[in-house]
């Protein structure tokens, strides 16, 4: 019997197959879902980002066209120079500028400095000192009377050197009791007869040479209790005038310098101190020795004071722009920076506090333009339109004119002041 084909299976070999085949077309299925999925994530959004680019080129655009544009407006104004010469004076006794009288303030500052100092002498000469020293004279003459001696009376010691007495001596007389004579003395300086260290000599007997052969040469003597000194011979060191005078002018010339070093010091920067403007003194001065003393040094001492007259620069300056304000024509404005001054001398008083100087001064003055004016009104003008309102306002007042807008496609000043710049040139 022919075995019979079936075009479509059994419903329960249909159902097995499809069983069979099921869990291969999930698999299928889910792998081409995954395959979907990455094939769209790889796939780059060219549309998404075109559309956002157009917006951000769109919203610069407007910030560019309403917040970019400024104007620029330079003007050059005429300048005239106002030219003056006035003598003033600078007054210690004034506290304000006074433009009637042409007075400025004065400030007078003194120093005083003091100082001892050591200097060599300079002298030298030969040098023979002679020996001093006190004897006590006796008298025991009989009958007892006083005796008078002469200056220079020469005394002659047991070691046969000569000293002479200073001045004139009456030695008292003695005292005579049961026939015994208690003598009567003094106590005299004398000085050796010559110079030399053979005088200093140590304790000795006198008597008077030229007393001898008289009633008196045993009854007047003399005797010494301590030894003779200073005597010596030999090269010395002395002060002489000439180093007085120096020490003088060496330590109050120092004494000035430093006097006047500390007012310059203590002058502050607006101060002015004007050649001349500052003198010194020497108050009082002294040596330690006098001229001819023997002495290896000696000190000088001195004294001195310096003082000075001075003004402020700010009080000066303040006096010659007001005086060229006060001349001045209406509607014009002084150019600071073309204002110039110099100043001269003619006499100062440091004592009476005044000083006379005379003064040039000068500066530029030009038309007074109100910039914040210019600023509010050329606000949405164009250019030919802010030239026309700068002349009608300044004409020939001012000699040019340059204005710029930005960006290039600007073609008005914008409305917000705050972009408008407006600048005055005088180059």
């Amino acid at each position: 019997m022919a075995k019979k084909i079936y075009d479509i299976k059994p419903p329960k070999t249909a159902k097995k197959t499809k069983d069979d085949i099921k869990p291969f077309v999930a698999a299928g299925k889910k792998k081409a879902s995954k395959d979907s999925c990455q094939r769209k994530e790889k796939k780059f959004p060219l549309k998404n980002v075109l559309m956002g680019a157009g917006v951000l080129v769109a919203v610069i655009a407007v910030y560019l066209f309403f917040k970019l544009p400024k104007a620029d407006i330079q003007i050059w104004p005429k300048t005239d120079v106002l030219s003056y010469q006035q003598t003033i004076t600078a007054d210690k006794t004034a506290s304000l500028n006074d433009l009637t009288n042409n007075v400025i303030p004065a400030q007078y500052l003194e120093e005083e400095k003091e100082e001892s100092q050591e200097f060599p002498a300079t002298g030298s000469a030969s040098n023979e000192g002679k020996a001093t020293g006190t004897i006590k004279i006796y008298n025991k003459y009989d009958p007892p009377s006083p005796i008078t001696l002469k200056s220079g009376t020469h005394f002659l010691s047991d070691s046969g050197k000569y000293f002479v007495t200073l001045q004139k001596i009456v030695i008292p007389a003695g005292k005579k009791q049961a026939g015994k004579i208690t003598p009567g003395s003094i106590e005299v300086k004398v000085e050796a007869a010559e110079s030399g260290p053979g005088y200093n000599i140590k304790v000795a007997k006198f008597s008077v040479p030229k007393l001898s052969g008289t009633a008196y040469y045993y009854s007047i003597y003399a005797e010494s209790s301590s030894d003779m000194a200073g005597g010596y011979t030999g090269k010395i060191k002395k002060v002489t005038d000439d180093d007085i005078q120096q020490a003088k002018d060496v330590l109050t010339k120092k004494l000035l310098d430093d006097a006047q070093n500390s007012l310059k010091g203590n002058i502050s920067s607006d101060y002015i101190l004007t050649d001349g403007a500052i003198s010194g003194e020497t108050v009082s001065s002294s040596s330690s020795v006098k001229p001819g003393t023997v002495a290896e040094t000696f000190g000088y001492k001195a004294k001195v004071k310096a003082r000075t007259l001075i003004f402020k620069k700010s009080d000066l300056d303040k006096f010659a722009k007001d005086y060229i304000i006060s001349q001045m024509p209406d509607l014009k404005t002084l150019l600071e920076k073309s204002y110039a001054i110099s100043y001269t001398p003619e006499s100062i008083d440091i004592t009476g506090g005044k000083m006379v100087l005379s003064i040039d001064f000068s500066s530029k003055i030009y038309r007074n333009i109100d910039k914040n004016f210019l600023v509010s009104s050329f606000r949405g003008m164009t250019a030919s339109q802010i030239n026309n309102s700068i002349n009608s306002n300044f004409g020939e007042q001012v000699s040019k004119v340059k204005i710029n807008f930005w960006p290039f496609w600007v073609v008005k000043a914008p409305r917000n002041q705050k972009v408008i710049n407006v600048e005055l040139k005088f180059e």
